[in-house]
């Protein structure tokens, strides 16, 4: 399996509890790609000292796509399209999706914003 990039509406999910056999499947190969909003986004939503914790402890061991200016070029411009064909979507979604178009890998998301997007672009969306 190529790189996947985890939306953080899948790992709400994998932290909850609730199963996510590709995450899984992907963890355990060592394919997983992080945004740096997603971890921003996981961080800010930990309710305990003990889940950050948790949370930090998993996320030290993977990939984290690299975000250099042109990536936040290709992002607004992602936005752009998007618009002109009547998706609307915020930055932070335009960033992770762009992260998995940048390294072409699969994205994997329960987010509705996603299919949208792969529709009018070349992103590989996984959903389960």
């Amino acid at each position: 399996m190529s790189a996947l990039v985890v939306d953080t509406s899948v790992w709400i999910d994998f932290f909850s509890g609730r199963e996510v056999p590709a995450l899984e499947d992907a963890l355990f190969q060592g394919n997983v790609v992080l945004p740096p909003i997603v971890i921003a986004e996981l961080i800010s939503g930990a309710r305990t000292p003990r889940d950050r914790a948790s949370i930090e402890d998993l996320l030290t061991d993977l990939a984290v796509q690299e975000t250099t200016l042109a990536h936040w070029i290709r992002v607004g411009e992602l936005r752009q399209h998007l618009s002109r064909r009547g998706v609307s979507v915020s930055v932070p979604d335009a960033h992770v999706a762009q992260c998995a178009l940048d390294r072409n890998a699969v994205l994997l998301s329960r987010d509705t914003v996603f299919p949208d997007i792969a529709a009018v672009t070349r992103l590989r969306l996984l959903t389960e």
